[in-house]
């Protein structure tokens, strides 16, 4: 990266230009030696006391005293994106939480307020896309009264890393003693490659009956028996845990959502309970669900049992959800995934899902 005029490095940027994308290079602290130099990227979200605050596209937060600052200048917003659909930030957030759509809500100037039972933090976290329409303390204050007249930890989702993301929010709630607790990736790819792909599932995958995605069941609501696969329903789950899942199927519109599953060993994809029915015995060896909702097919809930992982299932589920998704007029896929999910990241790295931003779920304290 170039920070020189005329041979001389050069520091130009200013208090003026916190909110924007920058790059900076500062005198790393040694001992003897020749000198050494850190390079940051990312946008600058605070320049007070001496100290700059850059916040990477992973929503870390990077310290830069003033005193050590070499050089500095303003770069573009973002990136030209190399692989997988172009998307606003904006239009993607609104896609997947249209996708998880909460038992209830409420706005707050653009933000909205979304609470189901604590059944997942996306369903129970506030969504700010734009302004609250007050003063930030006080928009917080009434955050949290309203989640705690719920009985509910409030917390607050912002995103990092693209064009329009919120680094300046997550640096303000941090200011304030909010935390951030789960970071995932929203990765974007192209969906009739992923509904191109060629499954087979191994003779010894397990399942003695199907092979490939004729193993794969789709059915429209979602049952016992994939709920008892589903890690975060735990127990028995409760009515906002179906509510949530099969949102799409509310009156009034919504996604289109389909529900996938594997049967287990010796049992057929023909087997089980008629579409719609919401009973099953078993457990699945696989599931996942897919909300289609325009040029966008969302994948979520992907899970393999443990004695059936590394046999292609996860593949099948996606793909035979992704066929489904391009009938109904889909182009495009996205999915969401932990950060610190390694292995979930490998598979879908393979798939050639790219990560588009970040988003955190910062708590109240």
């Amino acid at each position: 990266m170039e920070f020189t005029a005329g041979g001389r490095l050069e520091v130009r940027v200013t208090p003026s230009d916190v909110g924007k994308r920058v790059s900076v290079r500062q005198l790393t602290e040694g001992g003897k030696g020749p000198e050494k130099f850190t390079d940051t990227v990312g946008v600058l979200t605070s320049w007070d006391g001496g100290v700059l605050l850059i916040t990477r596209r992973t929503g870390e937060t990077v310290r830069v005293p003033e005193s050590a600052l070499v050089a500095g200048k303003v770069v573009p917003a973002a990136p030209a994106r190399r692989r997988g659909p172009a998307a606003s930030f904006e239009e993607l957030a609104r896609v997947c939480a249209r996708s998880w759509r909460p038992v209830e809500s409420e706005p707050l100037g653009d933000w909205l307020l979304r609470a189901s039972s604590g059944f997942t933090r996306r369903a129970n976290s506030v969504l700010p896309l734009g302004d609250p329409g007050m003063p930030l303390d006080e928009a917080l204050a009434r955050v949290r009264h309203w989640y705690a007249e719920r009985g509910l930890p409030a917390y607050i989702q912002a995103a990092t890393g693209a064009e329009g993301t919120q680094e300046v929010l997550c640096a303000e709630l941090e200011r304030r003693g909010w935390r951030s607790e789960v970071t995932a990736e929203v990765r974007v790819g192209a969906l009739a490659a992923l509904a191109d792909r060629d499954v087979g599932l191994p003779t010894d995958a397990g399942l003695s009956t199907d092979a490939g995605l004729s193993a794969v069941r789709l059915d429209r609501a979602v049952d016992a028996a994939w709920l008892r696969r589903y890690q975060r329903s735990a127990g028995e789950p409760g009515p906002e845990v179906r509510q949530v899942l099969g949102g799409g199927q509310e009156p009034g519109g919504g996604p289109s959502v389909w529900f996938a599953s594997v049967p287990e060993e010796g049992a057929s994809a023909a087997d089980g309970p008629e579409e719609g029915s919401a009973e099953g015995g078993g457990v699945p060896a696989a599931i996942g669900r897919c909300a289609v909702d325009g040029r966008w097919a969302g994948f979520m809930a992907v899970e393999v049992g443990p004695e059936y992982r590394r046999r292609g299932l996860a593949t099948a589920v996606m793909t035979a959800l992704a066929r489904r998704a391009l009938e109904e007029g889909a182009s495009a896929a996205w999915l969401q995934v932990e950060a610190d999910n390694d292995a979930a990241r490998a598979l879908y790295d393979g798939m050639g899902f790219a990560v588009h931003h970040r988003y955190h779920h910062f708590r109240s304290p």
